[in-house]
C-alpha cells in the first residue's frame, strides 16, 4: 500500500493536472517504452462503504478522475473491487476512456476474473478483437480460469472476425470447463456458426438447447437466411414462440438479401400490424426492397417514419435512403438526403454517383466524383464502375481513360473484368472499335459476357458486322451465347438490311432451343407492386390494359407521322 510518507512522490503532479489527474502518473514518458512506471502495491487497503457509494454515483470521466486521484493518494486503488468499478466505467461506458482503463489495468497487482473479463469485453466491443484474444492468453498465463462471461466475449470476438478456428477452440474449452449449458454461451456459439454459414452445426446446438430464447431463434433464422435457405428461415420464424423487433428485422433483411423483395415489404407491413416498431436493421432491409421494386411511395413512408422518430441518419441508413430514391428515379431527393447526412463515406458517395449516372446526369456524377476526391474519401471498386459508366454515357473518353489508369497508379486497385467492360463500352460508344477490340485482346483476365456484350453492342450501334460476328463466335466458344447475344446479332443484321442473316440467327436459336428472356416491368399503384411479364396476359384487368396501350400506340404513331412523314426506317422485323 501507499504509506503516508510516500504519497507526496506523485501528489504535486496529481493535484495540479487539470484535464486528467492521472495523465502524468499513467502516461508520462509515454514516448520511452523503457521507462518503468510505478505499479500499485502488493498489499491494499479495502475501500470504505462510503467510498464505494461515491463510485456508484460517478456519471462522468471528470468525476471518475477525481475519485481515482483520491484512491491513488489513499492507497485504496489497489483494492480490486474498487479498481474493478473504475475500470468497468472507463472501459465499457460510452463516456469512458479505454486507454486509461487499460493503463490502470496494467498497473494493478491484484486483478480478478471480473477485471480480466471487463477488459476483454471492452476490446471485443470496440472491434479490437486481436487485443481481446491477446488479453485472454495473458489471463491464462497469469493463472486465472475463464468463466461463462469470458467465453461469451471471446465467442463474440471470433464471430466479428469470422474466425471459425478460434471459435472451435473456445467451444472445446467451453465443453471442457463445463460452461456449455449457459444461455449466452450457447447463443454465442449458435450465432458464431450461423455467421460462418455452418448452419448444420448451429442447428445441432439449437436443437439440444434447453432454454431457447428469442436470441437463439433469431440467430438461427439469420444463419439460414444468410446461407440462402430462406424458406427454412421463414418456417423457423413462424414457429417462434416469441418475437421481438430484432427477429422481425432479421427475417426482413434475409428476404431482401436473397432477392425476395415483395416478401420483405409484406413482412415489414406485418411487423407493424403486430405492434412492433421497426428498428434500424429492419428499415434498411425494407428500403433495399423498395429500391429494387421501385416502390417509391412505401420508401417515402419509411423516410417519414425515420424523421418522425428522430432516427439518426448514419452512414448505413443514409446510404439506403439515397439508393432507394435514386433507383426509384427521385434523384433530387436522393441528393437532398446526401446533403443532410452529417457523416458521408465512400458508399454514400458511390450510391449517389450511380444514381446520377443512371438518370442522365453524368456530368453531375463526374462533378461529385471530383468533390469526393477533394473531400479525402477514397473511391472503391464500385465507385470506379459507376464513374466509368458516367464517362461512357457522356462520351468523355479522355477523362475515362485517365480515371481508369488512376485505379492502379494512385489508389492501388487492380481493375477487374467489370472495369474492363466499362472501358470497352467507353471506347465502343465513341466509335473507337479497334481500340475496344485491343482492350479485349490484352486484358489480363478472360473476357466475360459483359465485356464481349459491350463490344457486340458497339458493333450494332456503329454497324460493324464483321467484328460483331467475330465477337459472337468468341461468346459461343465460351458458352456465353444466351438469348440476349443472339438478339443483338439479329438486330445487327437487321440494321444492315441482311434479312438472310436475321433468319439464320432465328433458326439457330430454334435449333439450340435458345429463348429470349422475356422482359418484365414493375409499377407501384396505391402502395402495391404490380409486375408485368412480356407475353403474360393473366392480369385481371388485361382487357382494360390492352385498350389503354392501343390508345397510347395510336397517339405515338400520330405524333411520329406529324413530325416526319417517314417512319425513320422503323422495321418490325427487328427483334
Amino acid at each position: 500500500m501507499y504509506l503516508r510518507g510516500t504519497r507526496n512522490i506523485f501528489l504535486d503532479e496529481v493535484v495540479f493536472t487539470r484535464k486528467c489527474p492521472l495523465g502524468p502518473l499513467l502516461h508520462r514518458n509515454a514516448g520511452n517504452s523503457d521507462v518503468m512506471l510505478p505499479s500499485f502495491g502488493t498489499k491494499y487497503l479495502k475501500s470504505s462503504q462510503r467510498t464505494l457509494s461515491l463510485l456508484d454515483q460517478c456519471l462522468s470521466m471528470s468525476q471518475i478522475n477525481q475519485m481515482l486521484t483520491q484512491f491513488i493518494v489513499s492507497g485504496t486503488i489497489s483494492d480490486p473491487y474498487a479498481a474493478g468499478k473504475i475500470i468497468a466505467f472507463c472501459a465499457v461506458s460510452d463516456d469512458g476512456d479505454l486507454s486509461l482503463a487499460h493503463n490502470l489495468f496494467l498497473r494493478l497487482s491484484h486483478r480478478t476474473t471480473f477485471i480480466w473479463n471487463t477488459m476483454i469485453r471492452a476490446f471485443a466491443e470496440r472491434n479490437e478483437v486481436t487485443r481481446a484474444m491477446s488479453l485472454y492468453r495473458n489471463m491464462l498465463q497469469s493463472g486465472f480460469s475463464p468463466n461463462n462471461y469470458t467465453f461469451s466475449f471471446l465467442i463474440r470476438a471470433s464471430t466479428q472476425l469470422s474466425d471459425i478456428l478460434s471459435g472451435l477452440t473456445f467451444h472445446g474449452q467451453v465443453i471442457k470447463l463445463g460452461w456449455e449449458s449457459y444461455d449466452f454461451v450457447q447463443n454465442g456459439l449458435i450465432h458464431l456458426y450461423s455467421s460462418c454459414k455452418l448452419v448444420d452445426s448451429a442447428r445441432k446446438l439449437f436443437d439440444i438447447s434447453w432454454n431457447r430464447d428469442v436470441v437463439s431463434w433469431t440467430a438461427m433464422i439469420s444463419g439460414y437466411a444468410k446461407s440462402g435457405h430462406v424458406l427454412i428461415a421463414r418456417q423457423l420464424f413462424d414457429e417462434m414462440p416469441e418475437k421481438n423487433a430484432v427477429s422481425w428485422s432479421a427475417m426482413i433483411t434475409g428476404y431482401a438479401q436473397e432477392g425476395f423483395f415483395k416478401e420483405a415489404l409484406e413482412l415489414f407491413k406485418d411487423m407493424q400490424l403486430a405492434g412492433f416498431k421497426p428498428n434500424h436493421a429492419g428499415i434498411v432491409g425494407a428500403l433495399s426492397a423498395c429500391a429494387f421494386l421501385g416502390a417509391l411511395d412505401q420508401g417515402r413512408w419509411i423516410h417519414a417514419y425515420v424523421d418522425r422518430n428522430s432516427m439518426v441518419l448514419d452512414r448505413i441508413l443514409g446510404t439506403a435512403l439515397i439508393d432507394m430514391y435514386a433507383k426509384c428515379g427521385s434523384v433530387d431527393t436522393a441528393r437532398t438526403v446526401f446533403n443532410n447526412m452529417p457523416d458521408k463515406d465512400v458508399f454514400a458517395f458511390t450510391s449517389l454517383i450511380s444514381g446520377l449516372a443512371n438518370h442522365g446526369q453524368s456530368a453531375s456524377a463526374i462533378e461529385l466524383f471530383m468533390i469526393m476526391k477533394n473531400d479525402g474519401t477514397t473511391p472503391n471498386e464500385v465507385t470506379f464502375i459507376c464513374i466509368l459508366n458516367a464517362c461512357s454515357r457522356m462520351g468523355m473518353v479522355k477523362e475515362g481513360l485517365k480515371i481508369f489508369e488512376s485505379m492502379s497508379e494512385i489508389y492501388g486497385i487492380e481493375p477487374g473484368v467489370e472495369h474492363y467492360g466499362c472501358l470497352v463500352d467507353l471506347l465502343g460508344r465513341a466509335g473507337l472499335l479497334d481500340e475496344a477490340k485491343r482492350v479485349v485482346r490484352v486484358m489480363p483476365t478472360e473476357p466475360d459476357s459483359y465485356v464481349l456484350g459491350a463490344l457486340l453492342n458497339a458493333c450494332r450501334v456503329h454497324g460493324d458486322l464483321d467484328l460483331g460476328e467475330e465477337t459472337v463466335d468468341r461468346l459461343v466458344e465460351r458458352s456465353l451465347d444466351h438469348g440476349g447475344v443472339h438478339v443483338l446479332l439479329s438486330n445487327l443484321y437487321a440494321s444492315a438490311k441482311q434479312w438472310d442473316g436475321v433468319a439464320k440467327v432465328r433458326k439457330g436459336m430454334e435449333v439450340k432451343s435458345v429463348k429470349k428472356v422475356p422482359g418484365c416491368s414493375l409499377i407501384e399503384l396505391n402502395g402495391a407492386i404490380c409486375e408485368f411479364v412480356a407475353g403474360d396476359r393473366s392480369h385481371v384487368l388485361m382487357d382494360e390494359i390492352l385498350m389503354l396501350l392501343l390508345g397510347v400506340d395510336k397517339h405515338l404513331k400520330s405524333v411520329l407521322f406529324d413530325n416526319d412523314g417517314d417512319t425513320n426506317e422503323y422495321d418490325e422485323r427487328e427483334i
